[in-house]
């Protein structure tokens, strides 16, 4: 048997028992994909992410992202648990981590309290709106996207905030959609936030994801264009809530979308494998 630390890190919030849950594993080497996914299905968290110093193409790390049913390809919110363990915990005297993942390089870099993610900029394209959706949810969107990458994240734009916190999903509808789950999203309407959303994965057995990074890699540059404004203020309104400062931004590898978030620990120990 192999001890193993584990921290679980409330990640896009500054307080426990909101924002969303990840827990991180910092390791020495690899492990199989085989007990990296048992230990994710074992945490039964959205994500669990996992760290190797000396990542590729010179990145600080390595990292990768499990939900307790498959890897992922890209994670928001367990990328700022994994910088908030490294800064916190594992080397104090860094203000900047990059990783090498799935989606390239990833950077994260302190702001004060908050952690800042250097995410690509995914922004979708209108598609059809798929049949059975009104049927299955009893509404219909203003506009229906998808992410513009194979396997991509569903959008649906609804015409106010409630109906984005009221919609209640039909899973088994939404885990036979084409790609990535379904993103529901409006303009704010409380006066504190450019734009509310939720994210339902239940293909990647995640009913609804409380705080979603990658998601806003898609929302964002939807909201920048339409909202007219590169800086956003976001709110995600599951239960547990998260809020986003976000920022589309052009560099020389295309647009990025950075997200600012705080992380607090709310678990730290060891698992044995």
């Amino acid at each position: 048997m192999t001890a193993i630390a584990i921290y679980q890190v409330d990640a896009f919030t500054s307080a426990v028992f909101s924002g969303n849950p990840a827990a991180v594993c910092p390791l020495e080497n690899w492990l199989d994909a085989s007990v990296m996914q048992a230990v994710a299905a074992e945490n039964n968290l959205a994500e669990t992410a996992f760290i190797v110093a000396g990542g590729e193409d010179g990145a600080d790390y390595g990292l990768r992202w499990f939900t307790p049913a498959v890897e992922v390809d890209l994670c928001g919110h367990a990328t700022l648990a994994s910088a908030y363990v490294i800064f916190n915990h594992l080397q104090p005297s860094m203000t900047q981590v990059s990783f090498s993942t799935r989606s390239g390089i990833l950077a994260v870099e302190r702001d004060g309290d908050a952690l800042v993610l250097d995410f690509p900029a995914r922004p979708p394209v209108s598609v059809d709106l798929p049949d059975g959706f009104v049927l299955a949810h009893g509404i219909t969107p203003d506009e229906f996207l998808r992410e513009n990458i194979d396997g991509g994240k569903n959008m649906a734009v609804f015409s106010s905030a409630a109906l984005v916190r009221d919609f209640t999903p039909d899973l088994n509808f939404i885990a036979n959609l084409p790609g990535d789950g379904l993103i529901v999203t409006a303009v704010g309407d409380s006066g504190d936030c450019d734009f509310v959303s939720r994210y339902f994965a239940p293909q990647a057995g995640i009913p609804e994801d409380p705080v979603t990074g990658s998601a806003h890699c898609v929302s964002v540059p939807f909201w920048a264009d339409h909202l007219g404004k590169a800086e956003l203020f976001a709110r995600q309104v599951s239960s547990r809530g998260g809020e986003l400062k976000c920022t589309l931004a052009t560099a020389s590898t295309g647009d990025r979308v950075r997200m600012g978030g705080e992380g607090v620990l709310f678990l730290q120990g060891m698992i044995t494998v």
